[in-house]
């Protein structure tokens, strides 16, 4: 079954390292007080990190409100964020809404996404699929990986736009390239089921295998079904008790099951070197696990 995930960003978005120098904070917010939008901007994210003052969301929002209200698409964006989350502010998606669109309509590909994920979602707007996909496409278009990923789950599902399996792998691909581990396995399931793209098994493996490598449980799972089936890689139980096990470390209880149905074909010497795999593979977070 395709994994449909929407991730809203929920991070201050950066882009200037504020000096954490009492002397450079005075003189920043001297330069603030007297109407400097990017000396606001610096200030609000200098509250916002504890960097040079005691951290404080609350100060971070009113210096961020002022530049914003002179068209700082940033701190239009942070606002958004803040209204969205809660933080330094009482929860108001309404008010996430408004700032993001200022900030999206502005050019800002991360206020575009988030903006598309809440008409998608329906939270501060009327839910609008169409409305969704036009602000994915828009961060798609600037490379906004997670929005690739975004607009090829809503071709997938035929969600706002009518469903396109040969759009979503596009996206999903493009997604995928840029290492969004969703994207990587949703790619590697098109190509496995044959959506919108030939059936491929040793393309599947390829996507799995680099979803798998990035801890995606759900890549684990099926990258060991294929060592267990042959299908796109040679047939190995011991590669396949490997990925089960790695998989059911991260929860998988199905992944579980599997490993110890497939523990009786292993020779006790293949298992315990199986066992000394997994445990290395999962303790390298995934990048030593003897391909």
């Amino acid at each position: 079954m395709r994994i449909l995930i929407i991730i809203a960003l929920s991070l201050l978005f950066s882009v200037t390292q504020v000096a954490a120098q009492t002397a450079q904070i005075d003189a920043l917010r001297a330069q603030a007080e007297q109407g400097d939008d990017s000396a606001q901007y610096n200030l609000g994210l200098a509250y916002a990190n504890g960097r040079g003052v005691e951290q404080d969301l609350s100060e971070a929002v009113k210096w961020w409100r002022l530049a914003a209200e002179q068209g700082v698409d940033s701190a239009q964006y942070n606002l958004g964020v803040l209204y969205s989350s809660g933080r330094g502010v009482v929860q108001n998606y309404q008010e996430a809404v408004r700032w993001y669109r200022l900030a999206a309509e502005q050019g800002l590909a991360h206020a575009q996404f988030n903006l598309g994920n809440m008409y998608e979602n329906g939270r501060g707007v009327a839910q609008n699929g169409q409305e969704a996909v036009r602000w994915y496409r828009l961060a798609a278009d600037q490379d906004f990986a997670l929005a690739q990923f975004n607009l090829a789950l809503m071709y997938d599902k035929g969600d706002g736009v009518a469903q396109n399996f040969q759009e979503a792998v596009d996206w999903y691909r493009l997604a995928a390239e840029q290492g969004v581990s969703d994207a990587q396995f949703n790619l590697a399931l098109m190509y496995d089921n044959g959506d919108g793209v030939a059936q491929n098994f040793h393309e599947a493996v390829k996507w799995y295998r680099l979803a798998a490598e990035q801890g995606h449980a759900g890549a684990q799972y099926n990258l060991a079904i294929k060592y267990i089936n042959g299908n796109g890689v040679r047939q190995n139980d011991q590669r396949a008790y490997i990925w089960f096990s790695v998989a059911a470390a991260r929860g998988d209880t199905e992944a579980a099951d599997a490993r110890d149905h497939i523990r009786a074909r292993l020779s006790t010497q293949a298992l315990e070197q199986a066992q000394v795999l997994a445990t290395k593979c999962f303790e390298s977070n995934f990048e030593d696990c003897g391909e």
